[in-house]
């Protein structure tokens, strides 16, 4: 159960499982709350069964009426395990999963924030409702046990994964091509974020790192990504004079990964679950500079793989850019670690787990 086709972590981890499933061992079919989105169409390469429930809201005497009539199609079709991807299908999808007569799986991927605050309490009756919640890091399943008050006996830690595709490198002939089209530099160092442009990323901290090295080092600055902030931080990155290096480049094509065309990969989130674009920076040996929070370290050793920096220090993050822009053997060496990390995120063990839990669920399935 989703709760849209677009393109986000939670998403992405969701079309890359669905790709990658045995379907000798899992028949797959979606639930979702919006029919389009620019993801909707790779389940509809895979022949995925698709069906919208079209919410007003996830509480009332309509939401009720459409859990049961959503429940009622599932046990028609046999399904035995219902699996949420976020907030708003925990709440909605997890009593209507009980009620379908499934094994439920509830999710948490994201570390101290919810699209509501008010959503919380609900979030938590839902892990209470559902037969087991799945974390994707261990400090996740941390804060499920000590914040969420999830027994342990229900909670499986499985991480994100990287799909083949994101170990492939190009030629550093195609990486300056590419570079020249879309107006970065090719003879100084561009540091990159891939990330949603939304309050939580703090892309502006970022920026204020890079006004802080003025005159001494000039970096070029390059956002993939789009969202709510972009007006903002343009208006900000006029306003600290480093406008004219800074390349806003929007949405670009997930593979290849447009880590590559960095010299420095950031990720300076508030929050955060088990980030995809730090893993995928680090799958093709990029150096990585990341906030210090969710689940971040347990995938970035500081020093060893990549750095660590406090969550909204501009001066902490000048620091370490500076530090990685002045060395090139530390950025070879970090980027060297990383690529050995990133291996140990595989789509055939994480996917083999995630299906072995399905199973376990659902032998279960006597003992509700």
């Amino acid at each position: 159960m989703l709760n849209s086709f677009d393109i986000g972590g939670t998403e992405l981890n969701a079309i890359r499982t669905a790709e990658a499933f045995d379907p000798a061992r899992v028949s797959l079919s979606v639930v979702a709350f919006h029919a389009d989105g620019p993801l909707r169409a790779r389940y509809d390469a895979l022949g995925v069964p698709v069906e919208i429930v079209r919410l007003r809201n996830l509480y009332g005497v309509r939401a009720l009426a459409q859990s049961w009539e959503c429940a009622r199609r599932l046990r028609q079709r046999g399904v035995e395990l219902v699996h949420t991807h976020d907030v708003y299908c925990n709440i909605w999808g997890v009593p209507m999963g009980r009620l379908a007569g499934a094994r439920v799986l509830a999710s948490r991927r994201w570390w101290k924030r919810t699209p509501r605050r008010g959503l919380l309490a609900l979030n938590r009756v839902a892990y209470q409702l559902a037969h087991g919640v799945l974390a994707n890091s261990p400090a996740v399943a941390g804060m499920l046990r000590s914040e969420e008050r999830v027994p342990q006996r229900k909670i499986a830690m499985i991480t994100n994964f990287l799909e083949p595709a994101a170990f492939e490198r190009r030629s550093s002939a195609a990486i300056l091509e590419e570079r020249r089209a879309l107006g970065l530099p090719t003879d100084a160092p561009v540091v990159g974020i891939v990330a949603r442009l939304h309050a939580v990323k703090d892309h502006a901290t970022l920026f204020r790192a890079v006004a802080l090295l003025e005159p001494e080092r000039r970096l070029d600055l390059a956002l993939v990504g789009d969202g709510p902030e972009r007006d903002e931080l343009e208006q900000l990155a006029t306003e600290l004079g480093i406008r004219s290096r800074v390349h806003f480049l929007g949405e670009l094509p997930a593979r290849p990964t447009a880590h590559e065309l960095f010299d420095i990969s950031v990720l300076c989130s508030l929050s955060e679950g088990s980030p995809n674009s730090v893993l995928e920076a680090m799958a093709v040996g990029r150096p990585v500079i990341a906030t210090n929070v969710g689940g971040v370290p347990d995938t970035i050793t500081h020093d060893v793989n990549g750095l660590l920096i406090a969550p909204g220090d501009a001066n902490g993050l000048a620091t370490a850019l500076s530090r990685l822009a002045a060395d090139a053997p530390l950025r070879t060496r970090l980027g060297a670690a990383a690529q050995q990390t990133a291996t140990g995120y595989t789509a055939s063990r994480v996917v083999g787990e995630l299906t072995d839990l399905y199973q376990r669920l659902v032998g279960k399935a006597g003992a509700r």
